[in-house]
């Protein structure tokens, strides 16, 4: 065992001895080291339930004959980081979460890990470093919240905050109202209740086969949730015996799965970065061509919030992940999973109990997939939308461009009423460099659903929220801050948008754009000291999942 290192030979007496010092017995010197690695906060209602899925994991940990060891990392609620500085930490936080995983297990010498996670850069931050580490690792994600209730209807926490904040603006509702519905959205612990990033990213992590069967989807707080935990932390005993490594299970098959699984739900456009991070990690390479050519093949079975009417609650009582593999299999291909068993005995062995909630492929709700990929000349290495949210009216749209160099310049003019139907927001260097960090854009467009604007459509070289409906598209790619083609839009230019044929253009002759490019002058760096200025030197283009690149 890797652990053997810290803990064999007459050598390691001062390392047994500190670990003696911790409260282990000596007799778990022969047990398995197994790392809890837990992102329990206070500040993130995905997170708060955690203590008590680290009592249920260390009690399957010591059943399954190892011995367990509780290390935190930090972890940002993109909630209450949106709209303002906070928000260029959140992407960016992914990669420092993967380096202080890596720092631990390998000072510690861990000869497994079972991951507790569950909010938006956590997960795909923990994918990251399993894969990077290439030891025995499984997930526990810590699950959805439950839905709120206001005279008596369903509520979920962006449809009734975000967007109830324009409705307030436009005089819809008042004060009163807006405080119940900011009361009743979050009602519990757990992941926001729609297909946002977080839902989102668990399902994927399930559909990978790095998680149990049914953990993507099993509710926050409820004792079905425990028993996975405890399930969890016997079974990362087992990988450990057999010597199952992520990259055993993050293979090209599981990223395939992973990419139509999203597609079929009408994912998270996150997932465009997060994925292809994951992967390369695990030496494999996904490319946004991916995302398209299984789009158009793969149909959306599912109909979940933002886009849609349905609660990630509905999903896990109809049958959850294994249910969606069971209407999908013939699209996904067949691989190993931490359970130990295949792909396909899951799908066999799972009950559909909703034929709405998850309907089959021949009677989808869309017959692509949730993502699209869009290329033109302001676009050329790509960019991504959400189409399963887009309304019908809008999948082809041409308007006139209002230009922001910022996320708050924007929002302000859509609050203020300066954005009217007909028109493209433009939000610009909010890329990976320019932002720097990518901010998601949840605010401007919550606002612009909230004012009832049906014709606008956004574009940015910053991203979205899972939470995000409508004519949105994000990751254009080159970004502003290197000179792409978004960083000499004007207002007033028309761009054309057709997402069935994947294109986005901006209508401006080529002569007229190269006089632009002629005297534009790259903008100063917005942060120039901490993280946030060192991740700006490194990431990659958005279209490569803004990635560190280290050797340029």
């Amino acid at each position: 065992m890797r652990s053997d290192e810290i803990k064999k030979d007459y050598s390691r007496a001062p390392h047994r001895s500190l670990l003696y010092g911790t409260g282990v017995p000596k007799s778990s010197m022969d047990r398995a080291f197994i790392g809890l690695c837990s992102s329990f906060t206070d500040l993130i209602p995905g997170h708060t339930g955690m203590r008590d899925l680290e009592r249920s994991i260390e009690k399957g940990v010591h059943t399954g004959g190892g011995q367990s060891f509780i290390f935190s990392v930090p972890g940002i609620c993109d909630g209450i980081a949106m709209g303002h500085k906070g928000m260029h930490y959140s992407l960016p936080s992914r990669d420092a979460i993967a380096d202080m995983i890596e720092c631990v297990v390998e000072a510690h010498r861990l000869d497994g890990v079972v991951f507790l996670t569950n909010c938006d850069k956590i997960t795909p931050g923990m994918l990251m470093a399993s894969a990077r580490l290439n030891i025995p690792s499984i997930f526990v994600t810590a699950g959805p919240m439950v839905s709120g209730n206001w005279r008596m209807q369903r509520r979920s926490f962006v449809r009734d905050t975000f967007e109830a904040i324009a409705k307030y603006r436009n005089g819809e509702i008042d004060q009163q109202e807006l405080e119940n519905l900011e009361m009743c959205s979050c009602p519990s612990q757990g992941s926001c209740q729609g297909l946002y990033t977080a839902n989102t990213m668990a399902c994927l992590t399930e559909a990978m086969g790095m998680s149990l069967p049914g953990c993507g989807t099993a509710l926050a707080g409820q004792a079905k949730k425990k028993r996975i935990a405890f399930d969890s932390g016997a079974q990362i005993c087992e990988l450990v015996k057999s010597d199952i490594k992520p990259r055993d299970i993050l293979n090209d098959k599981a990223f395939h799965n992973a990419v139509t699984v999203d597609l079929a739900l009408g994912g998270s456009t996150n997932t465009a970065l997060h994925l292809p991070a994951i992967a390369n990690e695990a030496d494999k390479e996904l490319d946004l061509k991916l995302f398209d050519k299984l789009s158009r093949i793969t149909p959306h079975i599912t109909n979940l919030r933002p886009g849609g009417e349905y609660f990630m609650e509905d999903l896990e009582y109809a049958g959850g992940i294994p249910a969606v593999l069971n209407k999908l299999k013939t699209l996904l291909k067949d691989n190993i999973t931490v359970t130990g068993e295949k792909l396909y005995t899951i799908a066999d062995s799972a009950l559909c109990l909703d034929n709405d909630i998850i309907r089959d492929i021949e009677n989808p709700y869309h017959e692509e997939g949730g993502i699209a990929v869009l290329k033109g000349n302001i676009a050329p290495d790509g960019s991504v939308v959400k189409q399963s949210a887009v309304d019908g009216e809008m999948l082809k749209f041409t308007g006139s461009a209002k230009v922001y160099n910022s996320e708050e310049d924007a929002l302000s003019a859509i609050m203020n009423g300066e954005i009217e139907n007909g028109n493209v927001v433009v939000i610009r260097y909010e890329g990976p460099k320019g932002g720097p960090g990518m901010r998601e854009m949840l605010a401007p467009t919550a606002a612009i659903s909230g004012m009832g604007l049906k014709q606008v459509a956004l574009i940015t070289d910053g991203r979205f929220s899972g939470g995000t409906r409508g004519p949105c598209i994000g990751h254009i790619s080159p970004e502003a801050a290197e000179g792409g083609i978004i960083a000499h839009v004007k207002n007033g230019d028309k761009i054309s948008i057709d997402i069935p044929e994947r294109k986005i253009h901006l209508d401006v002759d080529s002569a007229e754009i190269d006089k632009r490019k002629s005297v534009w002058k790259k903008p100063s760096p917005k942060i120039t000291k901490g993280y946030l200025a060192k991740y700006s030197l490194y990431v990659s283009s958005a279209s490569k999942g803004a990635i560190f690149q280290i050797n340029k």
